[in-house]
């Protein structure tokens, strides 16, 4: 069974809750209780500080009776709800105010001994059995002449602590209560905030990692787990782009080794069976020639590719003449230039142009440009070639004059086996990856590299190279061939 978050937050709630009452129960009951004992039994030894020094000292001094001094401390008994009691130092109550008639005959106090209070002016029990429930006792010394006649003993029953600590613990259980409708309240914004949304991440990349690329996210929070998920989506849309890239991919590269081992295929049996007789072998042996030359560069367009990761290709960085590389380029073509009567026209910036490259990648996106420009040229026409420096930029255009690009197909170009209508109709013998050979190149350099095309007019490619340092140039260099 699979553990999810919210048990545990509903377990931590509960846990709260559960260590708030015992919190109350014990350490907060026990800290109310102590802190009222403490205030009652300051308040009372206050109360038996002034009894002793003024009505219980007045009747040791036999300025006052013993009927004045419980007529008025009975009041004060009542007021403070405790027994008010003056025993002499034998432990004999020569006044209570909780009795209604005189004392006659002191009562004893058995075992009576003062220092049974300790160093507390305090205690809490039974008071030597004279209580049936728990009392606190409070004394204060009566002093006439800096001698001890007696003690102003001060009972108050420790339920009425009790009942007044239980009523103040009420009060936290309260608030514990609020606390805990609180915490309820912000349990239920924490599941619908962050619970939930996390949930359906969570889906989401369980799907994601079934191949689903399809399933959204909606969530669209302006926060963390709100990018997170428009970080997520926008990974299943790439993730999704990458996939059908690669299904197309396969599929393109199928396609393109089909075709020529079909041919080849077919050719080899025809001649192996009769079909094709001896005389005719030297033909068909040439177009399987053809054929395994065309999967040879196709092979070698496929390595070529590979070797750009997504660090991109290793790069031998030296400094050249651009000029002489282009020049040298564009002589190997001479052959075919001639066949279909194209021409160069070179404007080259300088007689040398240094740029900080490597030398044989762009002579290879020289050539896919070149070769690509004079495969959809028109006979008799002219494909320009040309440099420019701007910014420590080297701006090079390879332009032609042949049937240009649908508009539709302009930024496809660079995708890998991708051909328009036109160069499907124009050109049989490519493979779809020069363009993504010579893009990639130029990334791997920092650089860019734009097309511009008209149908029927023709199409221009621009790339940028980084000028080489301490390089300067004053003339242009134009010619032909």
């Amino acid at each position: 069974m699979k553990r999810t978050l919210y048990p545990k937050l509903l377990a931590g709630y509960l846990m709260y809750g559960v260590i708030g009452f015992l919190i109350i129960t014990t350490f907060t009951y026990h800290m109310t209780f102590s802190f009222l004992e403490m205030r009652d039994a300051e308040s009372l030894y206050r109360e038996s500080a002034l009894i002793s020094s003024n009505y219980a000292q007045r009747y040791f001094t036999q300025t006052m009776t013993l009927e004045d001094v419980k007529h008025q401390l009975s009041a004060l008994g009542i007021y403070l709800s405790s027994e008010i009691w003056i025993v002499d130092t034998q432990g004999n109550i020569i006044m209570n105010t909780a009795t209604q008639t005189p004392e006659e005959i002191p009562e004893a106090i058995p075992d009576f001994n003062i220092t049974d209070f300790g160093s507390r002016y305090y205690q809490i029990g039974h008071f030597y059995d004279r209580f049936s429930e728990e009392t606190l006792s409070v004394f204060s010394p009566i002093t006439v002449n800096y001698k001890v006649r007696g003690y102003v003993i001060i009972h108050k029953p420790v339920s009425a602590i009790v009942g007044y600590a239980n009523r103040l613990v009420m009060i936290s259980y309260e608030t514990l209560a609020l606390l805990f409708i609180a915490a309820f309240i912000v349990l239920v914004l924490f599941t619908y905030v962050v619970y939930i949304p996390i949930r359906k991440i969570t889906k989401a990349a369980e799907a994601y990692a079934e191949g689903n690329f399809d399933t959204k996210i909606d969530i669209h929070s302006n926060d963390e787990i709100g990018y997170l998920a428009a970080s997520l989506n926008y990974m299943a849309n790439e993730l999704n782009t990458l996939e059908d890239d690669q299904k197309k991919f396969v599929s393109n590269v199928s396609h393109d080794f089909r075709s020529p081992l079909t041919s080849i295929k077919g050719y080899v049996e025809a001649m192996l069976d009769g079909t094709i007789p001896p005389e005719m072998q030297e033909k068909y042996l040439n177009i399987i020639l053809f054929e395994t030359e065309r999967l040879n560069k196709l092979t070698k367009s496929l390595l070529e590719l590979n070797k750009f990761g997504s660090h991109g290709a290793i790069l031998d960085i030296t400094r050249f003449d651009i000029n002489q590389t282009i020049r040298t380029t564009a002589q190997t073509f001479e052959g075919i230039c001639k066949e279909k009567r194209i021409s160069f026209n070179l404007i080259l910036t300088g007689d040398t142009l240094l740029v900080s490259a490597d030398m044989s990648k762009i002579q290879q996106v020289l050539y896919n440009l070149i070769d690509n420009a004079i495969k959809f040229s028109h006979p008799d026409s002219t494909i320009t070639i040309e440099t420019t420096e701007k910014n420590d930029k080297i701006f090079l255009s390879v332009k032609d004059n042949g049937i240009g690009i649908p508009g539709d197909s302009v930024k496809k170009i660079w995708e890998r086996f991708y051909k328009t209508d036109l160069s499907r109709g124009k050109d049989k013998k490519g493979t779809g990856l020069g363009l993504s050979i010579v893009k990639e190149i130029i990334q791997a350099h920092g650089e860019n590299i734009n097309c511009i095309s008209t149908e029927g007019v023709g199409t221009e490619f621009i790339f940028t190279l980084p000028l080489a340092k301490g390089t300067s140039h004053k003339a242009a260099d134009v010619s032909g061939t």
